[in-house]
């Protein structure tokens, strides 16, 4: 034996005692030959060589891996979500359970890719032992990147995941990406305390998990984070954002299903898309898909099935170049005859607005332009004075009036109020629906 033999033996030795199973892959061919596998393996038949070992891995996965962890592994274990991962890493780690001779046991499935990124190694470690000794568990949860992105209770991504691609989405924007196109869904399960308060924190996690399966159902295509008790956030790209409107109303439909029948969970939900020429951050898409759950809540307490306006259709789509254009040619008309005051003008049709600088700067706004703004200008008024505010802005959003004058308190960037007096109007389309809500805001 020659002294490349004799290293090769001995490496082959040393993962034999580390490891349940090595295979070793073609994968141009996607031929395989089999290194070794322990005792734990022996019930499973493995054959030593084969041609095809992606087909192989999903044939032995359906025979052995628990049921609740199937759906998850075949997704992890395709050829093309491997050399995904093994393109970007040299390596992916999956980390599942078996159900062997009766018994569950933890398993650890490795890909490495070899130096020649012709050939990977695929490796499989019993870590059952690490699962019954709470110190190897954490040790193994900070190690493994999956599992530290993974939320516990319903296997999907959590908030550190979430968090982490917020991150990456606000450098793309800093960065000016052209390409950069994402809605964001917010969800949030209805009444959860009640039915912990109710029948326990079993049935609360178990309205969790079935509540999570509906969303990801819906939004297959897409990122689905948990980032608290009962709220979900999805990041829509590709198919799932094209077909976002679709997806919305089928998600909308099914909540509103399981209200009548009693027999699911109940989601609020809300969407907004990301407008490069107005967001300047991640969390302002965000806000607004926030404040539209809101209302979606609102409507499933209240009982009723509420049609949707053009309004908060509209609201959900980025406007577009000539509208913006139009709005801002009819702000500069209104500016420049203003003598005093802020100036404020609303597109009704997007839920687009501009308002004046000296506004923004003198409330602690945090963009001329804005979408929902009626939402994020409320949070600055009064308590007391919110009721007429409210009053007012449904007036004139459902086209029930034309001039509007109101007094009310709103607090400034320095945490004082102010008494403000606006003055509105609205200006109608050809076929008589408001199409712009515009006006001055004067201090008293």
């Amino acid at each position: 034996m020659n002294v490349d033999q004799v290293a090769f033996g001995q490496v082959a030795t040393t993962l034999a005692k580390n490891f349940d199973s090595m295979y070793y892959v073609d994968v141009e061919t996607d031929g395989f030959i089999e290194f070794f596998h322990s005792e734990m393996l022996d019930s499973l038949n493995l054959p030593e060589q084969g041609t095809d070992f992606f087909a192989f891995l999903s044939e032995q996965a359906r025979k052995v891996v628990h049921p609740d962890d199937l759906e998850y592994v075949l997704q992890l274990i395709d050829k093309d979500a491997i050399m995904k991962k093994l393109s970007e890493n040299n390596s992916s780690l999956v980390v599942f359970r078996f159900v062997l001779n009766g018994k569950i046991v933890h398993i650890c499935h490795f890909s490495i890719m070899c130096e020649d990124k012709k050939h990977i190694l695929g490796c499989i470690k019993d870590i059952e032992n690490e699962y019954q000794e709470r110190e190897e568990q954490d040790r193994l949860l900070k190690s493994i990147e999956t599992l530290a992105r993974l939320d516990d209770l319903t296997g999907i991504r959590n908030k550190h995941a979430y968090s982490e691609h917020v991150e990456a989405i606000d450098e793309q924007i800093r960065d000016g990406d052209p390409d950069l196109a994402f809605g964001v869904v917010m969800c949030d399960i209805n009444d959860l305390k009640r039915i912990n308060d109710s029948r326990g924190h079993s049935f609360g996690n178990e309205a969790i998990q079935k509540a999570c399966r509906m969303i990801s159902e819906v939004y297959e295509n897409s990122e689905v984070y948990r980032v608290g008790g009962d709220e979900f956030v999805v990041i829509m790209t590709g198919d799932d954002y094209v077909r976002r409107e679709e997806l919305l109303e089928n998600l909308k439909e099914e909540s509103e299903a399981n209200l009548r029948s009693r027999s699911g969970p109940v989601v609020s939900c809300g969407m907004a898309v990301y407008d490069p020429g107005v967001d300047k951050a991640f969390d302002e898409v965000f806000q607004r898909a926030d404040g539209f759950m809101y209302e979606n809540k609102k409507e499933l307490k209240s009982g009723k099935k509420v049609e949707r306006s053009e309004r908060e259709r509209g609201a959900d789509r980025v406007i577009p170049i000539e509208r913006k254009r139009n709005l801002d040619s009819l702000f500069g008309a209104i500016f420049t005859t203003v003598g005093e005051g802020y100036v404020f003008l609303a597109d009704l049709k997007y839920d687009f607005s501009r308002w004046s600088l000296s506004l923004i700067n003198d409330f602690g706004l945090s963009s001329e332009y804005m979408y929902h703004a009626e939402k994020i200008w409320e949070k600055n008024i009064h308590p007391d004075d919110i009721p007429r505010y409210l009053e007012v802005v449904d007036a004139v959003l459902w086209g029930n009036s034309e001039l509007y004058s109101i007094s009310y308190r709103a607090r400034k960037a320095d945490g004082n109020y102010v008494v403000l007096k606006p003055r509105g109007f609205v200006l109608c389309d050809s076929n008589g629906e408001p199409d712009y809500f515009g006006g001055i805001i004067i201090p008293q």
